[in-house]
């Protein structure tokens, strides 16, 4: 219970705290997909940025953050702390690639770098929308 609750109030934690900018020409990309990508699972999902270091979370460093990845989901709010769970995975540690098990059919993936509190940079720095597709 205590955990669900904690889970339930991290996104609001850090709420009024104003956003990290980022440089305008910073950009975020999948390295190895492709929007319309036939895939088998499990999937490696490489990032790639430009413009922007990393840095693990919790760690404040001017032109630095690191990689969220979201699955069949979006943003609905940049100025809170982006949830983790299964449709927004957190690599706070500065991973730059992923190895994740999805199940067949079609799966919607963006990419969005955040600051050392898990909150979007301004201007966000988020990769297009793509979408893959996974075998059985």
């Amino acid at each position: 219970m205590k955990l669900l609750l904690i889970s339930l109030l991290v996104p609001f934690a850090f709420a009024g705290t104003p956003r990290t900018p980022a440089p305008k020409d910073a950009k975020v990309y999948f390295i190895n997909l492709k929007n319309g990508a036939k895939v088998k699972s499990p999937v490696t999902i490489q990032f790639g940025l430009k413009g922007m270091g990393i840095a693990p979370a919790g760690m404040q460093k001017d032109n630095t953050g690191h990689h969220h990845l979201l699955i069949d989901t979006k943003l609905a709010n940049y100025d809170v702390s982006i949830p983790s769970d299964d449709q927004r995975k957190h690599f706070g540690a500065g991973q730059t690639e992923v190895s994740l098990s999805l199940a067949p059919g079609k799966h919607t993936l963006q990419l969005v770098l955040a600051d050392q509190n898990h909150i979007p940079h301004q201007p966000p720095v988020q990769s297009k929308v793509i979408t893959i597709y996974v075998k059985k």
